[in-house]
């Protein structure tokens, strides 16, 4: 014991007296270090067989011969089995925009191929794709299909509006229904109209579908915004994704107030305003009259939806309005539709606010297709477009404030990382 105790404060005294490496003679050591020639490189290289990888999409005027091309692969005999197979047609036949990938040897010629699309309508509550695959099997091409859950990642992205919302979100890369829901989840608080500065940012959170993790690129039921902030002319306005108890959610600023107001900003998801509440020349009697509503303009055949909860009070065909739905919300307030081309709700008919109830139209007197939209509280014509910003937000009540603030401050942390990665968005408070 005392051995080993001595031998311990032995070792104990001896380690600070060590020479402090920062204290010894340092020296540059250059060396010339001489890479092999490209002829050898190439050489080297050429003893490797190299299979090569290329994804695209399908377009309308592909044939077998053209897809693989752009594709980069010579193959006379796998275009010959795209044309002949009836499996391996699906790949050419129906809609344009299928995501194929395909693997080719060094000399062109294909290995295999797997193309992903939407599959067909089923009555299953997870999205789901189709998987289209060829390859070779005992010196023969064999094709095969599969359908396969679209699966849900969590994605990041910023950006910086230099013109238009669609154009900065192109450039993030960010899916067009993710900025649609952007829009709609900041219509309160910004008019994306009239009130988007070059300059503004953007940072989002939201979940995308994936088919063997790849973005899905056709129309599939998209993934949400999970949480978001949109710096408008040095504001920052902020929006989480908040659901209680039962499963119901619905969007939240940090603040704890809902985005979700009594009345939407706009009867379709993003749209331009061609005629304001206002007088004007009435564009078929040439008068001067008082327009009483406001008209978006927007392509036949445009969802429009329902700007609050109500009931329908009149549905069908209304003399100059064309097709036309008025649904009434509680005793005071009513809104008109009009112009429709086709009706999709019934009198008497409930209906919940975003919930969709015609389309875009061009019915009774229009000079061409879009949505007249009138307000009406006790009767009295009312600009409809101040109508959202006005009306009552919701709030976190008091047993939820607890859990709304963990998950605020963790959106806060993911949306700071989406601003450094895209390294666009200035510090706004």
């Amino acid at each position: 014991m005392l051995v080993l105790g001595g031998f311990a404060a032995a070792a104990f005294g001896v380690a600070p007296l060590l020479p402090d490496p920062a204290d010894q003679p340092q020296s540059l050591v250059i060396d010339t270090v001489a890479p092999p020639g490209i002829s050898d490189q190439l050489e080297a290289l050429a003893e490797h067989d190299l299979d090569l990888w290329r994804n695209d999409l399908t377009r309308a005027t592909d044939n077998a011969d053209s897809l693989l091309r752009r594709l980069g692969v010579t193959d006379a005999a796998a275009a010959a089995f795209l044309r002949t197979d009836p499996v391996a047609r699906r790949l050419l036949d129906g809609r344009a925009g299928k995501m194929v990938q395909a693997r080719a040897a060094g000399n062109g010629t294909l290995v295999e191929l797997v193309a992903r699309y939407a599959a067909p309508d089923n009555a299953q509550r997870q999205p789901q794709f189709t998987r289209l695959s060829l390859a070779q099997q005992d010196g023969r091409w064999v094709s095969r299909t599969e359908v396969a859950p679209l699966v849900g990642q969590v994605r990041l992205a910023s950006g910086t509006i230099s013109s238009s919302l669609f154009a900065a979100t192109d450039a993030a890369r960010i899916p067009d229904p993710v900025a649609v829901q952007m829009a709609e989840i900041f219509a309160a608080d910004i008019d994306f109209h009239h009130e988007l500065r070059k300059g503004d940012t953007f940072s989002v959170v939201y979940e995308a579908l994936t088919a063997d993790g790849e973005p899905v690129t056709w129309a599939v039921p998209t993934g949400r915004v999970l949480s978001a902030e949109f710096v408008n002319n040095g504001k920052a306005h902020h929006a989480l994704w908040y659901a209680d108890a039962s499963g119901r959610g619905a969007y939240f600023g940090f603040d704890g107030q809902s985005k979700r107001r009594t009345f939407l900003a706009s009867p379709m998801e993003f749209s331009r305003v061609t005629s304001g509440f206002a007088m004007r020349i009435h564009p078929i009697l040439q008068t001067l009259r008082a327009h009483r509503g406001v008209d978006y303009g927007a392509p036949y055949g445009t969802a429009v939806r329902s700007v609050a909860d109500g009931v329908v009070e009149f549905a069908g065909w209304q003399n100059g309005y064309g097709n036309v739905i008025r649904v009434q919300h509680g005793k005071e307030r009513s809104t008109l539709y009009a112009h429709l081309s086709r009706i999709d709700v019934r009198k008497g008919e409930a209906i919940e606010q975003g919930q969709r109830i015609g389309a875009v139209g061009a019915t009774g007197w229009a000079t061409g297709p879009h949505l007249h939209f009138e307000f009406q509280i006790d009767g009295r014509h009312v600009d409809p477009l101040s109508i959202a910003k006005a009306s009552d937000p919701l709030t976190i009540d008091a047993a939820s404030r607890s859990r709304f603030a963990e998950l605020s401050s963790s959106a806060k942390a993911q949306l700071d990382l989406a601003e450094t990665l895209a390294g666009s968005r200035s510090q706004a408070e």
